[in-house]
């Protein structure tokens, strides 16, 4: 990758660390609900609503964060965000009712802003040409929740489940030390043109979240990234549910998924620089519709009356192909991801904190709705696989939005080009 500003490869290695380290923090209760659906003898509801928790918050705090990053220095506000964050981790031995669960997983949840935070300082350090691969690298930091699903079952199996909350609080905090010592500080004329516009702060930054545009890239990102954050959340319980498989095993095969999804988001970043974000964006919704459409296919059970037997037909998505559909969405996830900040830096390069905000907001909102809807259709549906249904219609949503959109940008080049050609005026 050329280098814009002197310190730029360091500043996106420190982001990428600090991020990882909070997106383990966010995605902790995926392992922490495992023991406590037991324990407190949760519903499929209940279990959704834990799960949302940490997700609600932070969708929410993503917006002011977005904010508050155009703004001010990013690198500060990381600083103080993970500060923020790690008391409530020291809590956790303490907690024993799913109300407090619900509490401490709301404030746990403010380490989702790390992301819009992180998005701001990294793209102060690269030029538009490069920023697809700068903040595929970046959001490489998904690999977070591939470390809690690995090193989470260790911290309890040696220490115990009281010592996981406590452990992960001195992890943060050690990474926080190490960003605000080696993380450089943002180039000087990037932080001079902030200040410059903290004038006129409500008009610039403000000012695009009035398109349809903008929140048509939140729908986007509602599935490529929401719903990979319920699916972390959601899958290890469901291949306990749904398969038999022990709790290990479970968070073994969820493991493959993140990790995988995770590390080939730079990947993507690189695709959406060389041949454009929306065209990744739409095969990608592609095929992750043709997955989809057999993950939501329920274990049935057949009867063909012939001429002289019936025929008995047992029709069902084993673990190995259910796993091997898990892990091509997650793939193609990944690279949406990436693609999705590409098309919006395309289009909005000096609002990236408020724009790129509201829209990782949107995409996080589905890692808190999604599993609450999952657990409600469970409970009311009874079958597993109805949370792959659900997929299926958000994604087919997507996928008309961006037809319709594409449509109508079509017929305005048409008329744009008929204008200038004076082709209207005869």
């Amino acid at each position: 990758m050329n280098i814009t500003h002197p310190g730029a490869n360091k500043a996106l290695l420190m982001a990428t660390l600090a991020f990882a380290a909070n997106f383990s923090v966010w995605t902790l209760y995926a392992v922490t609900v495992l023991n406590l659906e037991y324990d407190l003898q949760l519903t499929a509801t209940e279990l959704g609503l834990i799960l949302a928790s940490p997700m609600l918050t932070g969708a929410l705090a993503r917006i002011p964060a977005g904010y508050l990053a155009d703004c001010y220095n990013p690198k500060t506000l990381f600083i103080l965000q993970m500060l923020l964050v790690a008391p409530v981790l020291f809590v956790l031995p303490y907690l024993t009712t799913l109300e407090q669960y619900l509490m401490a997983g709301l404030w746990l949840g403010l380490s989702g802003a790390s992301f819009t935070i992180g998005i701001s300082y990294v793209t102060d350090w690269f030029e538009r040409n490069q920023q697809g691969t700068a903040m595929g690298i970046f959001g490489a930091g998904n690999t977070g929740a591939a470390i809690t699903l690995g090193l989470a079952p260790v911290i309890i199996q040696k220490l115990g489940w009281e010592s996981l909350g406590p452990a992960y609080g001195v992890g943060l905090l050690v990474m926080c030390l190490l960003f605000w010592i080696f993380a450089p500080a943002p180039p000087e004329h990037v932080m001079a043109e902030k200040r410059a516009s903290n004038k006129s702060f409500w008009k610039t930054q403000l000012e695009p979240l009035k398109q349809l545009r903008v929140w048509r890239f939140g729908l986007y990102y509602y599935f490529v990234f929401g719903s990979f954050l319920a699916l972390i959340m959601w899958l290890p319980q469901y291949y306990r549910s749904a398969y038999d498989l022990t709790s290990n095993q479970a968070m073994g095969f969820t493991l493959f998924f993140v990790a995988t999804s995770s590390m080939v988001r730079a990947l993507g970043g690189w695709f959406a620089d060389r041949y454009g974000g929306r065209a990744v964006n739409w095969n990608v919704f592609w095929i992750c519709l043709v997955c989809l459409f057999f993950l939501s296919y329920p274990p049935t059970t057949m009867t063909i009356h012939g001429v002289e037997n019936d025929v008995n037909l047992h029709v069902e998505v084993n673990v190995w192909v259910f796993t091997a559909l898990i892990f091509v969405i997650g793939i193609a996830q990944g690279f949406g991801r990436a693609s999705v900040f590409k098309v919006i830096h395309d289009y909005y390069p000096t609002q990236m904190g408020s724009v790129g905000g509201l829209v990782a907001a949107i995409g996080a909102l589905g890692g808190c709705t999604l599993p609450v809807i999952f657990g409600v259709a469970v409970d009311s549906v009874g079958i597993h696989s109805v949370c792959f249904m659900i997929l299926y219609g958000v994604l087919a949503l997507c996928m008309m939005a961006m037809f319709l959109a594409l449509k109508s940008e079509r017929y305005q080049e048409r008329v744009a080009s008929a204008q200038h050609d004076n082709f209207l005026n005869h």
